[in-house]
C-alpha cells in the first residue's frame, strides 16, 4: 500500500543530488570518486567573511531573523544590485531566503495556477522544471543547441508563446551550460514580451559574478521589464557558500510581499549567522573573489583542451559558471565494455562505473544529448578525470 502523495511519487530526485550520493556511496566502498557533479566550489570562504560570522556569534546573534530578512541585509542587498546591476530596489522589494532554491520555490508557489505554462529553454536549470509542475504548472520546453550556444532566440520565444503562458525562467550565466545571454540577446527577447505584457520573467542570475565575457546583463535592466522581471541570486557560488543557504529575490512589491507570505508559513527567517556574514560579503567590492574568477576561467581552458581532445565530445565554449555541456551523442548506439550506450544517462553512469568519474546526465536539464561535466575542482583532479575517461572510452 503505497501511503505517499501523488505529489511526491511524481517528483522526480535531484539528478545533480542522486550522482553525487551515488559517488559517496561508491567512495564508502573504498573506490577512488573523482566528483565533477556538483555545482560546488572547491576554494574555502574568504575569510573577511568567516571573520563577519565568528563576530555575529561573538555578538549573541541567536534569535530568529525576520522572515523577509535583516533591514541591514536587505541594505546591502539594495546597494549590491544599483553597484552591480544598475537597478533600484527598496526594502519592500527584497526577500531573503534559505538559499536561491527556496527563492525559485517561492515565486512559483505564489506565481502559478493549475495549467499556467512556463518556458523552459533547454537546457535549464535541474530543478526548474520540477518546481514548476510541484506548483501546479506546465514545463514548455524549448530546444537549443550546441551551435548557437544553448541560446533561446527570439522567434523562438515568440512560437513557443501561447494563451497560457505566464512566465519565462532562465539562468545567465547558465547552469549547465555555461553560457551567457548578452544584452542585445536580452533586448531580442524582451522585443517580443512587449506583445505580451502578462507575461513575467524570472532571471537567475546566482553565476552573475562567474563571467568571463564581460559585464553581467540583467533583463531587469531595461526600463519596460523592470516590473515584469524577479531577479533571483544568491552568494552559494561567486563567495563559495553554498552551505550557509543564502538566496535573495529583487521584485515586484506584490510579489515580494507574497513570497515573504508564502515563506511565513514554510522555514520562516533564514539563518541569523549566515545572514550577517552576508552583509559583510556583498558589501564588499566584487574585486575580493576575483581570484577565484581568474582560477575558473583558467581552469575553463585547461577542461575544454582536455575534454576536446576526446574523440566523440563536442565541446563550445562556455562564457560563465564553471561547467561545460558537451555533446556525446557519437556514443549512442555503442557498445562499451558490453554495455550498450543508449542515452547520456547509459553515457554518464558508465563514466562512473568505468572511469570512476562523476558527471550528471543532460537528460535532467533538458538536453539528452550531453552531459554536464563541473570544473569546480582542482587542476589535478580534473587532468585525471580526462585521463580516466579517455582510457576508459578507448576500451
Amino acid at each position: 500500500m503505497n501511503n505517499l502523495s501523488d505529489r511526491i511519487n511524481n517528483l522526480s530526485t535531484s539528478a545533480t543530488l542522486a550522482m553525487a550520493a551515488k559517488a559517496r556511496e561508491l567512495r564508502a566502498e573504498g573506490k577512488d570518486i573523482i566528483g565533477l557533479s556538483l555545482g560546488e566550489p572547491d576554494f574555502s570562504t574568504p575569510n573577511f567573511i568567516k571573520t563577519a560570522a565568528i563576530e555575529a556569534v561573538n555578538e549573541n546573534y541567536n534569535s530568529y531573523t525576520p522572515v523577509d530578512g535583516y533591514v541591514e541585509l536587505k541594505d546591502a542587498i539594495i546597494n549590491k544590485f544599483r553597484r552591480d546591476n544598475n537597478l533600484n530596489y527598496d526594502k519592500s522589494q527584497i526577500v531573503v531566503s534559505t538559499g536561491a532554491k527556496q527563492s525559485l520555490f517561492n515565486i512559483a508557489s505564489v506565481m502559478l495556477n493549475d495549467g499556467d505554462e512556463v518556458i523552459l529553454p533547454c537546457p535549464y536549470w535541474v530543478s526548474y522544471s520540477d518546481i514548476v509542475k510541484l506548483n501546479g504548472g506546465v514545463p514548455i520546453e524549448v530546444e537549443t543547441s550546441i551551435t548557437n550556444d544553448f541560446k533561446m532566440t527570439a522567434e523562438q520565444l515568440e512560437a513557443a508563446i501561447t494563451p497560457k503562458t505566464k512566465m519565462i525562467w532562465y539562468s545567465s550565466p547558465c547552469n549547465p551550460s555555461g553560457s551567457v545571454y548578452s544584452k542585445e540577446e536580452l533586448r531580442a527577447l524582451a522585443d517580443v514580451l512587449q506583445k505580451h505584457p502578462n507575461i513575467y520573467v524570472v532571471s537567475d542570475e546566482i553565476y552573475e559574478h562567474i563571467n568571463f565575457v564581460g559585464d553581467h546583463i540583467s533583463m531587469a535592466c531595461f526600463d519596460d521589464m523592470f516590473n515584469r522581471t524577479i531577479t533571483v541570486n544568491g552568494v552559494s557560488k561567486a563567495f563559495s557558500m553554498t552551505g550557509w543557504r543564502i538566496g535573495y529575490i529583487g521584485a515586484p512589491t506584490e510579489i515580494a510581499r507574497a513570497c515573504n507570505k508564502m515563506q511565513g508559513q514554510v522555514t520562516s527567517g533564514a539563518n541569523c549567522i549566515a545572514q550577517r556574514a552576508v552583509i559583510t560579503a556583498l558589501n564588499e567590492s566584487p574585486s575580493r573573489i576575483q581570484h577565484m574568477i581568474d582560477e575558473f576561467k583558467t581552469r575553463r581552458e585547461l577542461v575544454l583542451g582536455l575534454f576536446r581532445a576526446i574523440d566523440g565530445f563536442k565541446c563550445n565554449e562556455p562564457e560563465g559558471a564553471f561547467y561545460i555541456f558537451p555533446d556525446v551523442s557519437d556514443y549512442f548506439g555503442k557498445t562499451l565494455k558490453g554495455k550498450s550506450i543508449n542515452n547520456a544517462s547509459d553515457f554518464s553512469m558508465y563514466l562512473l562505473e568505468e572511469a570512476n568519474v562523476a558527471t550528471v546526465t543532460g537528460e535532467a536539464f533538458g538536453n539528452p544529448n550531453c552531459i554536464r561535466i563541473s570544473y569546480a575542482a582542482s587542476e589535478s583532479q580534473i587532468k585525471e578525470a580526462a585521463r580516466r575517461i579517455k582510457t576508459a572510452l578507448d576500451k
